[in-house]
């Protein structure tokens, strides 16, 4: 194993009032736990502060979901959450851990006989964290179709809360059910679902969705808040939001206007984060053919969202997270794209959105076998992970600390 290694950016400091302080951050490039074929890397933190990853690793045709640890500054040994010889692996879609106070649970893809993207969501559970439950599908419809890009968070009394995108309304030739005089729309469900499988409560929270957008959630002042891209009847593709109050849904509204009508899905969702005071949405878009990262901040006078903020614009492919520090702000991740070289970048939000800091993480490649970079944190360290695009492919990891 190749030793840590520890090295120290300066970065200048923005804000608003144009300050010329300085401040350090230091990254710690860790020995990723996984090996072999690895790829589409997932990180969460639990309530308690404890960061993990999830992976697919491949071996031949079949398919291992794994998962490990971090303690401190190294990764546990890699526990198996399930694997399979059916699953559908996508560069976009990919599975997710969540860590409750008494229990884990694990999501992935498994394709079904009739047609290339008609899949299921499976979904798995544990409560020691090495022995799972078999898999249960979440959506009841029954129907050979596209079921995926699923967020899901834990909730209370042993219960968790879980959204996708779900194509039970859609069969037509094409991935991006372009042709809607033969098909539905996709829509957006979510549900709350007990350890053994059992739906809890189930809504359709979008009847029209953007196709192979990734979906966000977050807990949000005690109830879930999801955001997602959608697709209105003139094919204009923006992000939208929807909140649980009192047991019902809010009407889905735009985080911003951007106004982006695109023929096809662009195969690049939002990322939503919660600081206990502020929710932030980070996107992308590309409305008016400039390819832009954007940045919107809830308005704690009135609901909705502030202005967005502009991250980055023309060299950009999206590609977006977000997390927030113990101390409020906002770190979002998102690739660059130029002539030269595609670089992971993360930039540091303060809770008036004033740049803070803006660094490169790492170099990667821009094609879709270098996927999502990842993002998540504890206290002021954000963990990043993303795959490098190799024969085979691999996972990195690092560990940023904002001063």
């Amino acid at each position: 194993m190749r030793n840590l290694l520890f090295f120290t950016i300066a970065i200048a400091f923005f804000s608003c009032q144009n300050s010329d302080e300085q401040q350090s951050t230091k990254i710690s490039m860790l020995n990723a736990p996984s090996s072999g074929h690895a790829e589409v890397p997932r990180l969460t933190t639990s309530d308690k502060g404890e960061v993990y990853m999830s992976w697919i690793k491949q071996e031949g045709e079949s398919s291992k979901l794994k998962y490990a640890k971090l303690n401190g500054s190294s990764w546990g040994t890699p526990i198996l959450i399930s694997r399979g010889d059916n699953w559908f692996v996508n560069w976009a879609d990919f599975p997710s851990l969540i860590v409750g106070e008494d229990y884990m649970a694990a999501h992935w893809l498994q394709k079904r006989d009739a047609g290339t993207y008609d899949y299921d969501v499976r979904i798995s559970t544990s409560k020691d964290g090495s022995n799972w439950t078999d898999s249960f599908i979440p959506h009841k419809d029954g129907i050979s179709a596209e079921h995926g890009f699923v967020s899901m968070l834990p909730m209370e009394n042993g219960q968790f809360f879980a959204t996708w995108l779900d194509g039970r309304n859609t069969k037509s030739n094409g991935h991006d059910h372009a042709d809607m005089e033969h098909a539905g729309a996709m829509t957006l469900r979510a549900g709350i679902f007990d350890l053994d499988g059992s739906t809890i409560k189930e809504w359709e929270l979008d009847d029209r969705t953007c196709d192979c957008c990734q979906t966000a959630a977050a807990i949000v002042n005690g109830a879930p808040t999801v955001v997602y891209r959608d697709r209105s009847e003139n094919e204009v593709r923006d992000i939208f939001s929807t909140s649980l109050k009192e047991d019902v849904w809010t009407s889905p509204s735009p985080v911003g206007m951007d106004l982006w009508k695109i023929a096809g899905c662009p195969v690049n969702g939002p990322a939503l984060t919660f600081n206990g005071e502020q929710h932030a949405v980070a996107w992308y878009t590309a409305a008016g053919n400039t390819p832009k990262v954007k940045l919107a901040l809830s308005d704690s006078k009135k609901s909705g969202f502030q202005a967005p903020i502009i991250v980055a614009e023309g060299e950009t492919l999206g590609r977006v997270g977000i997390t927030s520090l113990s101390d409020g702000t906002f770190v979002v991740s998102w690739l660059m794209n130029n002539a030269e070289s595609t670089g992971i970048m993360l930039s540091q939000y303060g809770k008036r959105g004033e740049l803070l800091n803006q660094l490169t993480l790492a170099e990667t490649s821009p094609g879709r076998a270098s996927g999502f970079p990842v993002i998540t944190s504890k206290g002021k360290e954000v963990i990043a992970a993303w795959t490098i695009e190799d024969e085979p492919s691999r996972i990195e990891t690092a560990i940023i600390e904002f001063n």
